[in-house]
Formats: structure tokens, C-alpha cells, sequence
């Protein structure tokens, strides 16, 4: 099984972001932690800051994953691209959020790029992501 881990703006600079918000750990140790807790599965990652490599990183996910696990930042709030990028690919999807959104601004409040994946997850920090792993392997199977 490989799992795609696509990870938006800003989340390359979590080392100098609010770590009670986010987390203690850069992309590179959630990936190594993810890798240690399922063995079996590949993980490849991809970050970018920039909407449209991130609808590229998207539109060729199905033809080299079995699912993706997105963090599009906050593009999550605003970006129709990545949303109609996501409806297009057709493999499992979750969405992640280090922080949890629900106590943090109103406009936060909105996921617009949620509504094509196949849930989201948003609150438990590194968690976030071995949530979404384990969901995405239930899924998959």
C-alpha cells in the first residue's frame, strides 16, 4: 500500500509556528513517526507553498497511490483548485489539521477543500496524520 502525504503552505516552517497550536515535529519526523507506527505501508511526501503545484501534486496522485493524506494549510479555507483537483482523483482521501480548527478564527471555521475528500481530521496534532493512515488502510482494504 502507498499513501501520499500532501502538505500545503507554511507546513515546511512548523519548527518556527506555535507548537501548542501545531505540533513539536517537522514534515521529515511525521513522516518517520507515520513510517515507524505502519511498517507496511509506503509513504511518500510532497510540500509546497505554491496552489498550483499542489493541484499538480493532486492530479497524479491515482496513478501512483492508493490514497492521499492532505494538509492543504490554508489554502483549506479558500481554494476551489484544490478542491476541484481532489474531486477529479479518485483514490481515498483525508484531510488533516494539526491544530484544532474549531477554537481557532471563524474563517477557519469554513474547509472548503474538505467536502471532496473523504473526511477530515483537525485537532490532535502529529496524531492527526496516524489517524488518517489508519483510516485510509480501513478504507483501502
Amino acid at each position: 500500500m502507498k499513501i501520499f502525504i500532501i502538505n500545503g503552505p507554511n507546513l515546511n516552517m512548523l519548527s518556527k509556528r506555535d507548537e501548542t497550536k501545531y505540533t513539536s515535529l517537522n514534515n521529515d519526523q511525521i513522516i518517520d513517526l507515520l513510517k515507524k507506527e505502519f511498517p507496511g505501508i509506503e509513504f511518500a511526501s510532497f510540500q509546497s507553498n505554491l496552489e498550483g503545484e499542489l493541484v499538480s501534486a493532486i492530479q497524479s496522485a491515482d496513478e501512483n497511490y492508493d490514497g492521499i493524506i492532505i494538509n492543504p494549510g490554508g489554502y483549506s479555507h479558500t481554494s476551489v483548485a484544490i478542491l476541484d483537483a481532489l474531486e477529479v482523483c479518485k483514490i481515498p482521501k483525508i484531510e488533516v489539521h494539526l491544530s484544532h480548527l474549531a477554537n481557532r478564527e471563524e474563517y477557519r471555521q469554513n474547509l472548503l477543500t474538505a467536502k471532496n475528500t473523504n473526511g477530515y481530521i483537525s485537532g490532535f496534532k502529529e496524531n492527526s496524520y496516524l489517524a488518517a493512515a489508519y483510516l485510509l488502510t480501513r478504507i483501502i482494504k
